[in-house]
């Protein structure tokens, strides 16, 4: 299988659509963190704002953010993040007639005709997704060396000795930039590597140990008497699992912590502010992002994961989102909370990544870039 990567298309700004509609209107905020009445809200895909009869590209976006002109560029911030009388953009239109312009076709992405009515056309547990491994290896092979790969996980892998190992494996072969996730996921892996136990049950035999539920507790305390993950490893001589290979491969991993957190951690972010902060400085840069098996950092990191990525040389390019969960109604909320672009695969999370490490080992990607 070819992965082909589409050339981006601005619009044509010399149409009369573009020439004759009115410049973007401004307003300043009344106040730090609000925005004026009928501020404009961005969406996951490429906008543009007629400043001074050009039109600016919004080149950092994120959903649920607004736009701020800065120093004659398009800024996108946090509602929490304006200051008063900053710039923002106002108008709820999006095709010039406020002066800004939602391009949501920009890659050429075209609908193949079908049938009115026919079987299986939604994905489901039903649905085959043999071509969405396929498609994976060659993104993953290409993205290794040309892109930045973000993968948000849930706790699940942690509980089986396979699916540790699978994705140590991934994040060894260097297909892992950065790895947003919560206490949990690094909790359970590190008491995997610690006593062989998560949540006190064996990753091996999936027995529950004597006293087991004291494990993930006993684990927390000695990472916290150490100060650190790092130390920890090294101190109680660690030498397997996600974080463990993380931390050797350099690999940035960001702990966002929630209420019911054991511990927790030293390194988990206790504010949710500071978290999202810390999340989204990853995700930006991220060109391919894989979610698996937690419902709310998928959603999370989805509303701050725009469908397109502009480079340092100013290319566009798209970006790649996938959300694996063995739940449906976690796949298809993802896309309900606005995250148009992403793709569900609807599996059992610890088989899908044994699969895919095994799939990498074999496939060598074929790159072309459509005309």
């Amino acid at each position: 299988m070819t992965i082909r990567l589409r050339k981006y298309t601005h619009p044509d700004f010399t149409q009369e659509q573009f020439t004759s509609c009115p410049n973007a209107t401004f307003l300043p905020c009344p106040a730090d963190g609000v925005a004026p009445e009928d501020f404009h809200a961005m969406s996951i895909f490429p906008e543009y704002f007629k400043v001074d009869g050009e039109w600016l590209m919004a080149e950092e976006s994120r959903m649920d953010c607004v736009p701020v002109l800065k120093d004659g560029k398009i800024e996108v911030v946090e509602f929490r993040r304006l200051k008063k009388d900053e710039l923002v953009a106002v108008g709820r239109t999006e095709k010039c007639e406020d002066g800004i312009y939602v391009h949501p076709n920009g890659f050429g992405e075209k609908q193949e005709a079908a049938d009115v009515f026919a079987f299986r056309s939604s994905r489901s547990r039903e649905t085959a997704f043999s071509i969405d491994y396929d498609e994976l290896y060659e993104i993953l092979k290409y993205e290794r060396d040309h892109g930045k790969i973000v993968w948000v996980m849930g706790p699940a892998f942690a509980f089986d000795y396979d699916a540790r190992e699978a994705f140590s494996k991934i994040i060894n072969g260097g297909y892992v930039h950065a790895l947003l996730a919560g206490n949990a996921l690094a909790t359970h892996d590190l008491e995997a590597a610690y006593l062989t136990t998560a949540l006190g049950q064996n990753i091996y035999s999936q027995k529950s140990a004597p006293n087991g539920h004291y494990n993930h507790l006993e684990t927390i305390n000695r990472v916290r008497y150490h100060g650190s993950i790092a130390k920890f490893i090294e101190e109680e001589k660690i030498d397997n699992g996600i974080i463990y290979s993380c931390e050797k491969n350099h690999v940035p991993y960001v702990l966002g912590g929630s209420i019911r957190d054991d511990g927790p951690l030293p390194p988990v972010f206790g504010d949710v502010y500071e978290a999202q902060d810390a999340m989204r400085n990853e995700v930006r840069g991220a060109t391919t992002v894989i979610c698996m098996a937690t419902m709310l950092h998928s959603i999370a990191t989805g509303n701050m994961t725009p469908s397109y990525r502009v480079l340092e040389d100013g290319t566009v390019r798209q970006v790649y989102f996938y959300c694996v969960d063995i739940a449906e109604f976690a796949v298809n909320k993802l896309s309900d909370r606005g995250s148009l672009s992403a793709k569900g695969i609807i599996t059992n999370a610890q088989d899908f990544i044994v699969h895919l490490a095994k799939g990498l080992e074999v496939h060598e990607p074929e790159i072309e870039r459509m005309p």
